[in-house]
């Protein structure tokens, strides 16, 4: 991959945070050629977060400076500090900007961004950076900001900015772009049109060849379980599970008398022999741990699901509530010797209670710079798809609820599916324009 970021760089420091400080934010987009790069990146982008975010995430010039390292840099789009210079007419500034940048990341690592994205003011750049390049021997590159794949999505983008923003088309202070450009171009498309420009196109694959990032995929980095006993991990592990497992046991027996104990050891032996050779006694021990704290606190926990209510080294360690022997369930579909990965446990505590099983894994296990949460996604269903856009396009909402619930109830549904199955939808989209750019522009938001 090409690991890069566009950054918004704070006209003076990230301290300033007033209005004007705001309105003048320029863009600069960073690439890592290497780990050092990348880490560069890492630290430019947690700054940004954490100590600049003003309306948006931003860093300044002091921290670029400490932190250039493994990286090229390209001038940006027209929001870019050299663009905007241009169009303010201050071509003597322009000129100092990208001697700036080209002296602070050097010879060969800052490159002049032209675009073709069928904007008038990007073609008085364009014609300025060209002549910029000529003058101070910077190295142009061409590149094309993507917001669609196909030209014809443009309309579809449209509607999607008034979803996002609360806005319907019929707005006119609603946010958009002045321009049906922003797709991904084709190879000849970008040939042809930069061929004024010498070594623009080449400049892109150049620059893609030299981003080389290998990370090490095949190293497991556990957080480390600490019981202040002196004691291994491995060690920890085993004595937990064969506590656990002695007590699991007696319940069995109390509750099914001829329950066949040399089944549940062997089982148990083939278990704690896989997790330690595999060495994931640590990830066991602090999965237990919160789940164990989160009984005590009184905070609901689910039985165990997926994969993991196989394993009966989870069921001794309370991680779940089920006896996989009794349920005839599969340890090798939670952990294969024959496929390293990494075990996946699903636990579900309840929303009441969450939190502070949250705090006290953060605080047990080093702080909020060891345990983080993970964002999911989203995708648009058709019915409310369908909702979303006839709310972006002004059909009133009487009419939205008859189309919507003419899909089918079905999770897994698409529009094209539904205009199958349901003959009096496929009617509509046909008979009534604007239902069928509704419909349209659904399915490809979709």
């Amino acid at each position: 991959p090409i690991l890069g970021c566009e950054c918004y760089l704070a006209p003076r420091s990230m301290s300033d945070k007033t209005p004007q400080d705001h309105k003048g934010t320029r863009h600069l987009v960073l690439l890592a050629k290497n780990m050092d790069g990348y880490r560069s990146l890492c630290k430019l982008a947690s700054v940004a977060q954490m100590e600049g975010f003003y309306y948006k995430p931003r860093i300044d010039k002091a921290l670029l400076e400490e932190n250039t390292a493994g990286l090229i840099a390209l001038s940006a789009c027209l929001k870019g500090e050299v663009a905007q210079w241009v169009l303010a007419g201050k071509m003597d500034e322009a000129e100092k900007s990208a001697l700036y940048y080209k002296n602070l990341f050097g010879e060969d690592n800052f490159y002049l961004e032209v675009q073709n994205n069928g904007l008038e003011p990007q073609e008085r750049v364009n014609a300025a950076l060209l002549e910029l390049s000529q003058k101070l021997d910077i190295p142009l590159v061409a590149t094309n900001d993507c917001h669609y794949l196909r030209r014809e999505d443009a309309r579809a983008h449209e509607v999607l900015l008034c979803v996002q923003t609360g806005k319907t088309i019929h707005d006119t202070d609603r946010f958009q772009f002045d321009s049906d450009h922003l797709y991904f171009k084709s190879p000849q498309e970008m040939i042809d049109y930069f061929e004024p420009y010498p070594d623009a196109v080449a400049n892109t694959k150049r620059i893609a060849d030299r981003c080389e990032i290998e990370f090490d995929l095949s190293t497991y980095h556990f957080p480390q379980y600490d019981a202040d006993s002196g004691k291994t991990a491995d060690e920890l592990f085993e004595e937990q599970v064969r506590a656990g497992y002695a007590e699991r046991m007696k319940a069995i027996l109390a509750k099914n008398p001829d329950a066949d104990q040399k089944v549940y050891e062997e089982r148990l032996e083939y278990e704690l022999k896989t997790i330690i050779d595999m060495g994931f006694p640590g990830y066991f021990l602090i999965v237990s741990d919160f789940i164990i704290y989160a009984k005590k606190a009184g905070i609901p926990v689910g039985p165990g699901r997926g994969s993991a209510a196989g394993s009966l080294v989870s069921y001794a360690m309370s991680i779940t509530d089920l006896d996989p022997i009794e349920h005839g369930l599969i340890f090798e579909r939670f952990i294969n010797p024959s496929r390293i990965s990494m075990p996946d446990i699903d636990v579900d505590f309840c929303i009441h209670g969450r939190e502070r099983v949250f705090k006290y894994t953060v605080e047990r296990y080093g702080g909020g710079d060891f345990v983080a949460q993970i964002i999911t996604y989203g995708k648009m269903k058709a019915r409310a798809v369908i909702r979303d856009v006839g709310r972006a396009m002004g059909v009133p909402l009487a009419e939205v609820d008859v189309i919507a619930k003419l899909v089918p109830d079905d999770l897994k549904i698409t529009i094209p599916k539904a205009l199958e199955q349901e003959p009096r939808l496929a009617e509509m989209a046909r008979s009534d324009p604007r239902i069928g750019d509704l419909i349209e522009v659904s399915q490809a938001l979709e």
